[in-house]
């Protein structure tokens, strides 16, 4: 099988996450149609190798709710729209977190590094490159959770991660083919919030969580539904 889901993405050497990654970027981004049935003589056969990691792959993907078992092998239900607004409250409510906690510590130091990922994304628009851009806005995001050094933080954020990023791709290639221009505001937002935790402004961050939350669910349900 030729793979879409970028190697260079992937968290370890596993060939379980491997299958995984690309089953379930397939089913976010449509390629696997809900209703599909997928049997581990059929993936094993399509990544040449053997059913353990199939099986492995299959129980990740039953677990993040993207299929049920049969008798058969599993079947693809994907995601609705409740799912959907599920994830990304859970996702806003532990960025929202994360935030508030480093909030007081936060200096121009760290902010570099944020400035480098925001400075990527800009790169990647320019190249046109929406894969790339997609997930240096998911590391932005990632980075600020990771900053609040909180281990129960952290696990649940790992368990929605993969998720969110099979979406964010689907819905930032919507955003290169239809709305590119909107692209440049969306990096300096990313840059605005940046500002704010280096500037001390609360209420300037609280506007930016709303505001980017209204504009992330819009913009995610509408790439996903109509895929």
């Amino acid at each position: 099988m030729k793979m879409k889901f970028p190697a260079n993405w992937l968290t370890s050497d596993s060939l379980g996450e491997l299958i995984s990654s690309e089953l379930r970027f397939q089913i976010i981004n449509g390629e696997i149609e809900d209703g599909a049935v997928l049997s581990e003589n059929m993936i094993s056969k399509s990544f040449e190798t053997s059913r353990s990691p199939v099986r492995e792959a299959f129980k990740t993907l039953e677990l993040e709710g993207l299929v049920t078992p049969g008798r058969m092998g599993i079947t693809v239900q994907g995601l609705n729209e409740e799912d959907i607004k599920e994830i990304y409250d859970v996702r806003f409510l532990l960025e929202g977190f994360s935030i508030r906690k480093i909030f007081e510590g936060f200096d121009s130091e760290e902010a570099s590094e944020f400035y480098k990922i925001v400075d990527l994304m800009k790169l990647h628009a320019d190249h046109n490159d929406f894969m790339e851009f997609a997930f240096q806005d998911l590391l932005f995001h990632e980075t600020l959770i990771m900053r609040a050094n909180h281990k129960r933080v952290s696990y649940f954020w790992r368990n929605i991660r993969n998720i969110i990023l099979c979406l964010l791709v689907v819905a930032t290639e919507k955003r290169f083919k239809e709305v590119k221009e909107e692209l440049d505001n969306l990096i300096f937002r990313h840059r605005i919030l940046i500002d704010a935790l280096v500037e001390k402004d609360q209420n300037k961050i609280e506007k930016w969580l709303e505001d980017h939350l209204l504009d992330t669910n819009a913009t995610v349900m509408s790439a996903y539904l109509k895929k």
